[in-house]
């Protein structure tokens, strides 16, 4: 399995949208956590280009815009044709002074706040802040961001997101512009899979990208959601494959699992899961990175990166021959589920 291998969304369709087998994900070039100089940023895109990569996903929440404009500026060197792009709607970024800048996990970014807005006007305002960031006048996949729990704090808040959704217009606004061309894939972006189902309930959506909600440490998504999707050939885009960070350290000091520090029992079953892999001549990233690929809902990964020395690692562990003895151990301590497909099987 190589990075630039493509795959299609929705293959039944006269144009099916073109991925490839791992895309570049771009929260850390929104200087998440740290500041990423401008240099070093498109010297990572150019990376990822230059590897094969032809899919690349960005969001306004990504460094209050900061993102979209790196993207932007390496998609005029790349030429539009030659990727497939996607960003998100749900967040309108405004101006603001310097004490009402949202606070988030991204530093040195923008002065702007985030005003969460999944109406009709909404959407296709946040649509076209986009374009005029990216500086594009099309994006080919518009993801609805983050109508989950994990963002807006309870259940309640999510349901009222997800009514604002359909009831205040918003999902009129994204099948209006895929019906008019202006763009060719719609979905959602979360954090929660659970609240794909229910989206899937309520309309016709042709991707989801599920972050750290199908890993080598969760695979609930197995009981109905990842089922539903084959059943009606909705594609996962896969992000956050290390949990947003232990499955690529591994069980250190410090080491982040769902954004936050890692608590003790996933530290174990890290610690546990290291021991299979290590046995097997394995790195636990690598396993990480190529366990999901199994399931046959999933199109493509897309790890972040902060350097092209990032990228290029990524893209050789995707490379590497896992041996299936792994994936079997794995399932016979109990540390991975059963019914999981693994790679040797998709």
């Amino acid at each position: 399995m190589k990075a630039s291998d493509p795959v299609a969304l929705r293959a039944s369709t006269a144009q099916p949208v073109t991925l490839t087998r791992m895309g570049f994900g771009g929260a850390p070039l929104g200087n998440l956590y740290r500041r990423v100089e401008e240099a070093d940023a498109q010297a990572t895109l150019q990376a990822a280009f230059d590897g094969g990569m032809r899919y690349f996903d960005t969001a306004p929440q990504y460094g209050l815009g900061l993102s979209e404009q790196r993207f932007g500026q390496a998609t005029r060197r790349f030429g539009r044709d030659a990727i497939t792009l996607s960003t998100k709607v749900g967040r309108l970024l405004e101006d603001c002074g310097p004490d009402a800048v949202t606070s988030t996990a991204f530093v040195d970014t923008p002065q702007k706040k985030i005003v969460y807005d999944y109406t009709y006007d909404g959407v296709m305002r946040s649509h076209e802040a986009s374009l005029a960031r990216l500086g594009v006048e099309r994006v080919d996949i518009l993801l609805v961001h983050d109508v989950d729990v994990f963002t807006h704090g309870s259940q309640e808040a999510s349901d009222a997101k997800v009514r604002e959704l359909f009831d205040g217009g918003g999902y009129r606004a994204l099948r209006e512009l895929k019906d008019a061309g202006q763009v060719r894939a719609i979905g959602a972006g979360v954090n929660e899979w659970q609240v794909c189902e229910r989206l899937l309930g309520l309309g016709d959506f042709d991707a989801f990208l599920l972050a750290g909600r199908y890993t080598l440490l969760e695979q609930e998504a197995l009981d109905s959601f990842l089922p539903l999707c084959v059943k009606r050939d909705v594609g996962i885009i896969l992000g956050g494959p290390y949990n947003s960070g232990i499955l690529a350290t591994g069980a250190i000091e410090g080491a982040r699992y769902n954004y936050e520090t890692a608590p003790a029992d996933i530290l174990d079953r890290v610690r546990r899961i290291e021991a299979v892999c290590a046995a097997h001549g394995v790195k636990l990233i690598e396993a990480a990175l190529q366990f999901v690929m199994g399931h046959p809902a999933v199109r493509t990964v897309i790890p972040g990166a902060m350097t092209p020395e990032e990228v290029e690692a990524n893209i050789a562990l995707f490379s590497r021959n896992v041996p299936a003895g792994l994936w079997s151990d794995l399932k016979g301590q109990n540390l991975i589920r059963p019914d999981a497909p693994t790679p040797e099987e998709n």
